[in-house]
């Protein structure tokens, strides 16, 4: 019979399965989307059993539908939306709260009390992270804080902490892991000793007993429990949803860049074996662990990227669906002077600024739709032009000899070709899209396929990858400039909002 590899792309707003062939070709997919929650202005929840039942729905729906016999599925590999915090009971497997998602703010004054007292540093140090809202330990800390007894629980080992990857995990195979990457994600793990960081879990009062096992990002953890397939398939692969886009769009040299246009944009450059600490508010992560060797990551995170157009959509009812932005905001010749911000959820990479708001400016008699939809696209080209001056920045003053050459770009809005065009004008340097853009599931598929031997090495799976279309940079310098300029005098009017309003 022929083999696949079958990814599991859990995402924010919907959970995905896509099946590999040995070429890397998508042999079908299925998705679904699954409720979000907001019970109060800040927070962002999901339902455990919402995020389990809605993944496990899908691959089963997609071996149903393309006719694919479960024992056909050589390996199965994870990538996940990363930071977003469960705890749940060992012996039952019900989740003892809702999980906190990544873009949850309610803990930011925690992180502000935090860096009050001094302990940024230390925390950027041993995690590479910065002190913010959007990392799973002040999530981990809230949680233990306010359910009772939670705790004292966590201490007697009767609870497990884990991000998506874990829970997923934990349902398929009854095994509490975590990978290297995905670990080095919570600001609970010392990415130079590769562990769990004691002087983490006491500032952040975490039992340690509830931590997960860290393993590799390619090994066979286990196999799925039989009734939920029919047979046991090995869980061999697994990767944080931006680690696992990084691998899958093949940047595995150092110096090379991938950014995701997903729910928010994710910047990443491939370091090498050797962390680069960021003096420009980026981020140190480890990428993966594959054969023994640790490859690290630098990045820069993007809050709203997609959400941004979901909110044209959703908030304001401009667009019927995401996909008509782009006719929309190719009505009109570029903005028109006006700028979006969209700090809904305040701004990551490089600003870390929770309490910054959504801001329009720039409005005149003379704007109307077509505007505001081209400043939304636009404002994602923006915040990731932010990512890459901050990271070449760095890369400067680490010395290291990287040369800039191209971003290869995936995720939905990597589709669009007006923003795509716009990215290269303002990066100054080439976009280039796969014809896969689905690397988020391509690089989980490869990692679990490695393992397992259905690929051979990584410069097999290097090999595979191929453009669809490389956008040019067409714009002046001086152009260039000026806008960058306009739009940090729009960044600055969106700063410190919320917390000006509530003093």
């Amino acid at each position: 019979m022929k083999q696949y590899i079958l990814a599991l792309d859990q995402g924010t707003t919907s959970s995905r399965a896509i099946v590999f062939d040995h070429a890397g070709h998508i042999c079908g997919s299925a998705a679904a989307e699954y409720p979000q929650h907001f019970p109060h202005p800040g927070w962002v929840e999901h339902d455990p059993q919402d995020i389990w039942q809605s993944q496990l729905a899908v691959a089963r729906q997609v071996l149903r539908d393309n006719h694919i016999d479960p024992r056909q599925i050589r390996a199965i590999g994870i990538a996940n939306q990363r930071e977003t915090t469960l705890v749940w009971d060992r012996a039952t497997g019900a989740a003892i709260a809702p999980a906190i998602v990544w873009q949850d703010r309610r803990t930011a004054d925690t992180c502000d009390a935090l860096r009050a007292a001094g302990k940024a540093a230390l925390i950027k140090s041993a995690t590479g992270l910065e002190l913010d809202a959007y990392f799973s330990a002040t999530k981990l800390k809230w949680l233990l804080d306010h359910v009772p007894g939670a705790r004292e629980r966590a201490r007697r080992g009767e609870l497990a902490f884990g991000t998506v990857d874990s829970w997923l995990a934990f349902q398929l195979t009854g095994r509490h892991v975590t990978d290297m990457g995905n670990a080095s994600r919570t600001m609970l793990f010392n990415i130079h000793l590769l562990r769990w960081d004691s002087d983490m879990l006491a500032l952040f009062d975490i039992p340690e007993e509830l931590l997960p096992q860290v393993v590799s990002s390619s090994e066979e953890i286990g196999t799925t429990k039989p009734e939920l397939f029919g047979v046991p398939i090995a869980v061999a692969g697994i990767a944080g949803d931006q680690q696992a886009a990084t691998f899958g769009q093949a940047c595995l040299q150092p110096g090379m860049v991938k950014n995701t246009y997903g729910t928010g944009c994710f910047m990443l450059m491939h370091l090498g074996r050797h962390p680069v600490a960021s003096h420009n508010r980026l981020l140190t992560t480890v990428g993966w662990r594959l054969d023994g060797e640790t490859d690290y990551l630098m990045e820069g995170s993007v809050f709203m990227g997609g959400a941004t157009v979901q909110w044209l959509r959703d908030g304001l009812g401009l667009i019927q669906k995401s996909s008509d932005v782009e006719a929309l905001a190719a009505s009109v010749a570029d903005s028109g002077g006006v700028f979006l911000v969209p700090a809904f959820a305040g701004l990551g990479a490089p600003h870390w600024d929770p309490y910054a708001r959504g801001a329009l400016v720039g409005l005149s008699r003379g704007s109307h739709r077509g505007h505001i939809a081209r400043a939304a696209l636009e404002a994602i080209a923006y915040q990731s032009a932010e990512l890459m001056i901050a990271m070449q920045r760095d890369v400067a003053a680490s010395r290291r000899d990287f040369s800039l050459s191209e971003v290869r770009a995936d995720g939905g809005a990597a589709r669009n070709d007006l923003l795509m065009q716009f990215q290269a004008d303002l990066l100054g340097v080439p976009v280039v899209r796969p014809h896969v853009t689905e690397t988020t599931a391509l690089g989980a598929a490869y990692l679990a396929g490695l393992a397992v031997g259905y690929w051979d090495s990584r410069e097999q799976v290097a090999a595979q990858w191929t453009c669809e279309r490389r956008f040019e940079p067409a714009m002046g310098d001086d152009r260039r400039q000026a806008l960058l300029a306009n739009w940090g005098r729009a960044v600055a009017r969106s700063r410190d909002w919320h917390q000006d309003q509530e003093s």
